[in-house]
């Protein structure tokens, strides 16, 4: 059975293919450093392992309303289960150490942590001088931008190399579902994400209690929720059907520099003219980058893809 948005030549299912792929993943990546500024004010308030199960059952919750996953779940064979089972224990787990990380280091530090495996993803798959050019490029820009340093903070660092490895298994996995011909990209992200929030449950839910006795408190979670796991992870999905692992791989190298701009934005905070060169450095990179899909990764067609 088609999805519903793929019904008609003219339906919201070709609005999203004529969208550029690079487009969803700009929005993916402005998110991502607005979700972690709400989540650092709400650590006053709610203690860290909350905060991140918060994030996850406020996407869960409005994942299940939207797509009802468990319809799909149904029909998927067990390859596609074991995948989605995967991609739920590391979203979960993903999103505790990241905050557990950022709770003891500066976000600099965690974000140049975070991009080193998965540049070597991208690396992997750039077989051109050109695209090692680009990612020598890249990975100037961030180590500029992210001013990597070494912190007195062992268990820190600690919690900041997990979440590097489980982002690197994030991107995989999630390119995975993005591509795969039993299950859409999205109703793969609802289901996993519900899984996602069994799994965290245990860690979290002790600390997340009193958000529920504050309104406001837990409509700033649920805020973090949606934007740190519902708008930047669907158009990840969007971007993922489209762009290669190795391209979505490289252009992760933007999100120092998206925080850079959102800095200058939102909290006047005017970059140096090293941060700067940063920013240049990193956009370069993915404007030279060459985009080479291999046969196994073309995108899968719209009209295989599975709705509710």
């Amino acid at each position: 059975m088609t999805s519903s948005t793929d019904a008609g030549p003219g339906g919201p299912a070709r609005t999203v293919e004529r969208m550029p792929p690079h487009l969803y993943f700009v929005v993916s990546a402005v998110f991502h450093y607005l979700g972690p500024a709400l989540a650092v004010l709400l650590f006053a308030r709610i203690e860290v392992l909350g905060v991140a199960w918060l994030r996850i059952a406020t996407a869960a919750v409005l994942f299940a309303a939207w797509r009802r996953p468990w319809r799909v779940w149904q029909r998927l064979d067990r390859p596609t289960r074991r995948l989605l089972l995967g991609w739920g224990a590391v979203l979960a787990v993903m999103n505790s150490v990241f905050y557990l990380a950022i709770d003891r280091l500066p976000l600099g530090t965690v974000a140049a942590i975070e991009f080193l495996p998965v540049i070597v993803l991208a690396a992997v798959a750039a077989r051109t001088r050109r695209n090692i050019a680009a990612l020598i490029a890249a990975v100037g820009g961030v180590y500029l931008l992210t001013d990597v340093r070494l912190v007195a903070e062992p268990l820190g660092m600690a919690f900041a190399v997990a979440n590097a490895v489980l982002f690197a298994l994030y991107i995989v996995l999630g390119h995975r579902v993005a591509r795969s011909r039993h299950v859409s990209g999205i109703d793969g992200l609802a289901m996993s994400m519900l899984i996602a929030a069994v799994i965290a449950l245990p860690i979290g839910i002790r600390q997340a209690v009193p958000a529920f006795l504050d309104p406001v408190t837990l409509a700033a979670a649920a805020g973090v929720g949606i934007c740190s796991s519902v708008i930047p992870y669907v158009t990840d999905q969007l971007a993922m059907a489209r762009l290669p692992r190795a391209t979505y791989a490289l252009m992760v190298s933007l999100l120092p520099a998206t925080a850079t701009v959102i800095g200058i934005l939102v909290l006047t905070q005017l970059p140096t003219v090293v941060e700067a060169f940063g920013v240049a450095l990193v956009v370069a990179g993915v404007a030279l980058h060459q985009q080479r899909p291999a046969a196994s990764e073309q995108p899968k067609p719209t009209s295989s893809r599975h709705g509710p």
